[in-house]
């Protein structure tokens, strides 16, 4: 039976309950749609959504763990390639996301989830066998490189979860949907020194071989329990449309401040607090850092549902730019509870600001579609393409953010290989931040642009 006769069938959601076949009618803005069948559907979707994103990313953060036992297993790895086996998952997650995006419309979000939660087979058995069979460092480079597919998860993920859910919901559900899958840098380096430990001696082998059960469960999981949106079936002048607004490259320059700081320093803090503090165990606190980003996440997208993603977002930066200020400070005065204390905050904020950024782009194309209906353009075209554009550029966005991962782990690495510390790099990333506020402001908080550019911005809570 074909794909497109198998959507025929599907009249209603309910009918879809099996989770194999296609829903074709799906309008969550209709508040009794939402109510009867909509919510308990969105709901199912996102839970699975969440467990295997969440494998995805905690696949992607693995090497951030392993990188601190290889010295003592016998891996002469200097302290930048080190860096470099934290940094390439994060460039190459971020080049699987557009595909991964695309991957959604043209293959349902169901049926994406479990090809996805397969893949990240691969990373777990290179892994294997790098740490098992003493291989060359480009092996090991090879095998962090495939810890990257963990990444791609995230945006297909997103962009799935953004159809089922009204634009008044987005927000808190997208929120949430991130930090399921966010939570994975901080289980990962909570678990895997643990389990690595096991038998006697050090074991690195366990850590791939642990996440192989649960890669096999996220894909039955979503062969069982989700479903696809022939409405999510976006076509190729949508996401070319989406490619062409300028809204979709601001949103991607401000999500590499708030994502790409968060996935940066998560990739980075264990290994920079060993290299910074060798006489203080705080490595095993490192993951308290994704932790609270992730967790501060969906407040990030509830506040946004509230008092505009802008707003949220333009102050963000400048918490975020104090927090550096004082991650310098007691970096170069060796005080590590200041360091780490100023860390969190760091991290609470980069949560905040990925939720904020995240909200702002369905309430902008959703404001540019009201824009278009007053210029004569049909309402439910314009809402349709708008749902679509914005899916789209949810996907561009988070893989721009991405790239901006791998850019912080290298250049805190080359800032300790130049000087032994990482001052130079957080001077950096205050200047990034106060850029990104002038940014924020400058493009959706200036009355000039609110009035002249989207007049409806204030009611799509931008």
């Amino acid at each position: 039976m074909t794909t497109q006769s198998r959507v025929d069938e599907v009249t209603t959601p309910d009918q879809a309950r099996s989770g194999r076949s296609w829903i074709q009618k799906w309008d969550p803005e209709d508040e009794g749609f939402w109510a009867a069948t909509g919510r308990r559907i969105a709901t199912r979707n996102l839970i699975f959504s969440i467990f295997s994103e969440h494998i995805g990313f905690s696949l992607w953060s693995i090497w951030s763990v392993v990188v601190l036992s290889l010295p003592s297993a016998g891996f002469t790895f200097s302290v930048d390639q080190l860096f470099w086996l934290t940094a390439l998952p994060n460039l190459v997650g971020a080049t699987m996301r557009l595909p991964y995006t695309f991957a959604v419309p043209r293959f349902g979000g169901r049926n994406w989830t479990i090809i996805s939660s397969v893949l990240l087979l691969v990373p777990c058995a290179l892994l294997t066998v790098a740490v098992t069979s003493h291989a060359s460092f480009g092996f090991f480079l090879l095998a962090a490189a495939t810890a990257g597919l963990g990444g791609g998860n995230f945006a297909s993920s997103m962009t799935n979860i953004s159809f089922f859910y009204p634009d008044k919901r987005k927000g808190f559900a997208l929120g949430l949907n991130a930090a399921g899958g966010n939570l994975g840098a901080a289980v990962v380096q909570l678990i895997i020194p643990v389990v690595i430990s096991l038998g006697t001696g050090k074991n690195l082998a366990y850590a791939g071989l642990f996440y192989m059960p649960f890669a096999v469960a996220a894909a039955i999981c979503a062969a069982f329990f989700m479903n696809n949106l022939s409405e999510a079936r976006s076509d190729f002048p949508a996401q070319a449309a989406a490619v062409k607004r300028s809204q979709t490259w601001i949103m991607s320059f401000l999500y590499i401040g708030t994502f790409g700081s968060f996935i940066g320093f998560s990739a980075a803090l264990p290994l920079l607090i060993k290299t910074q503090f060798p006489t203080v165990q705080g490595t095993y606190f490192a993951w308290l850092g994704a932790l609270v980003g992730s967790l501060a996440r969906p407040i990030g997208g509830w506040l946004s549902d509230r008092i505009g993603g802008s707003r949220v977002t333009l102050w963000n930066f400048v918490v975020m730019g104090l927090a550096a200020v004082v991650v310098v400070t007691g970096e170069r005065t060796g005080n590590f509870p200041l360091f780490f204390g100023a860390f969190l905050v760091l991290f609470v904020t980069t949560g905040v600001g990925n939720g904020s950024t995240y909200r702002m782009i369905p309430a902008i194309f959703a404001a540019q579609a009201r824009r278009e209906t007053a210029e004569g353009v049909d309402l439910t075209e314009a809402v349709r393409r708008a749902k679509r554009e914005s899916a789209a550029a949810i996907g561009i966005a988070s893989a721009i953010g991405a790239f901006g991962g791998f850019f912080v782990t290298r250049i805190i690495a080359s800032s300790v290989a130049a000087t032994k510390v990482a001052d130079n790099a957080f001077y950096g990333f205050i200047a990034f931040y106060a850029v990104c506020f002038a940014v924020t402001w400058w493009c959706y908080l200036r009355r000039s642009f609110a009035v002249n550019k989207l007049p409806s911005l204030a009611t799509a809570k931008v």
